[in-house]
């Protein structure tokens, strides 16, 4: 489990993608991605395959030198098992290798970054969720970022019209 790299890494397919965590993009700078496995149960895999989780409220600590998912909510099934009492924002432990977690550690405590859950997805079989080292945005930041979207977006339609 290295760093994802936008250059050299195949991008998921989209049939792949569970959900995405599109408010931590405005939110904050992602300055580097990372890819961690979830330790989960079975009636949590279940959910998973019928799409329902939402990782908005969701964020990454570090305890005790393992990474671990809070605040991501995967409600569980109508037919779940009547035995099993599901707790649908309960602890997630994330796998990732010690070297990423003593990266991870450092970063998050000596350089001011935060740990945000971008995008969850299937990997050969395995749910994978891609974490993002980020720094927070102001408030003009986020202006910022909405006037270049604007901008690409308005260029690409000149240029579509044109042709």
């Amino acid at each position: 489990m290295r760093a994802v790299n936008k250059k050299t890494s195949k991008k998921t397919d989209d049939s792949n993608v569970i959900a995405v965590n599109r408010r931590a993009r405005h939110e904050y700078f992602i300055e580097d991605t990372f890819e961690a496995g979830l330790a989960l149960e079975g009636w949590e895999v279940k959910s998973l395959r019928s799409g329902r989780v939402n990782l908005q409220e969701g964020y990454v600590v570090i305890r005790r030198n393992q990474a671990w998912l809070i605040g991501a909510n995967i409600p569980p099934l109508p037919t779940a098992s009547t035995h099993v009492k599901p707790d649908p924002t309960r602890t997630r432990k994330l796998l990732l290798h010690r070297r990423e977690i003593a990266r991870l550690m450092g970063a998050t405590q000596q350089q001011g970054y935060t740990l945000v859950p971008l995008k969850l997805y299937w990997k050969r079989g395995l749910a994978k969720l891609a974490i993002g080292l980020a720094k927070g945005k102001q408030k003009h930041d986020k202006r910022e970022t909405k006037k270049q979207q604007d901008w690409q977006r308005q260029k690409e339609r000149l240029l579509k019209h044109r042709v």
